[in-house]
């Protein structure tokens, strides 16, 4: 998913764009973080200690420039935020940081999504979605490209048509628009059958849309 929070403060192009990580020291963050700081983007991991956040900004290799940041002043530094928390703690972190998210665009990379013995489902939302990336592929350090299709939602076509270009920084993925956010649901869903579709085959499926 990806909105805007009233109006980007901004006009710097997605190349020179700083990028706050948000829950930036799991899997999904980190891989994130690697994959934009390779690309040539500033990006700073925020998390709930910025001690915490300074160790994994360093751990990705202090060569990258990757800075590591309490999660409100990553929000307030950075020009386009991604938000990559646990899905327990995506409503309260946002919440809390209304004031440094607004103006900005907001890239929600959360999936509510619960495991039991059977494997993973999608959980219910009252508000009908968030969003999901997935952190596998993102971290596999011998990956030099990430064949995959990501599908961007949004009611802001400036927001979407940026986090399109932002996608298309990272060797081998393509942003494809795919609706409104109320057509979030169906799309975070199906998270749940790529990650069944890894967890047998011990793999890092995807998807690619065809004929676009």
């Amino acid at each position: 998913m990806s909105d805007q929070q009233g109006s980007p403060g901004t006009g710097l192009d997605v190349a020179s764009m700083s990028i706050g990580i948000l829950g930036g020291t799991g899997d999904e963050g980190r891989g994130l973080a690697h994959r934009f700081a390779l690309a040539g983007n500033l990006v700073i991991i925020g998390s709930r200690s910025a001690e915490r956040a300074a160790a994994a900004a360093q751990g990705l290799g202090g060569e990258l420039g990757i800075r590591g940041m309490a999660n409100a002043d990553a929000a307030e530094a950075a020009d386009l935020v991604i938000v990559a928390v646990p899905w327990d703690g995506h409503d309260a972190l946002l919440a809390s940081l209304a004031a440094p998210l607004a103006g900005k665009i907001v890239i929600d990379c959360v999936n509510p999504m619960g495991f039991d013995e059977r494997g993973a489902y999608p959980l219910p939302v009252a508000e009908g979605s968030a969003a999901q990336r997935a952190a596998a592929l993102l971290l596999d350090p011998a990956a030099d490209t990430v064949d995959q299709d990501v599908l961007v939602l949004g009611d802001n076509r400036q927001a979407t048509d940026l986090v399109q270009a932002l996608a298309a920084r990272i060797p081998g993925v393509r942003g494809v628009y795919a609706g409104r956010l109320r057509n979030c649901g169906q799309v975070e869903a199906l998270t749940a059958n790529l990650v069944s579709i890894n967890r047998r085959y011990k793999a890092h499926a995807g998807l690619r849309v065809t004929d676009v």
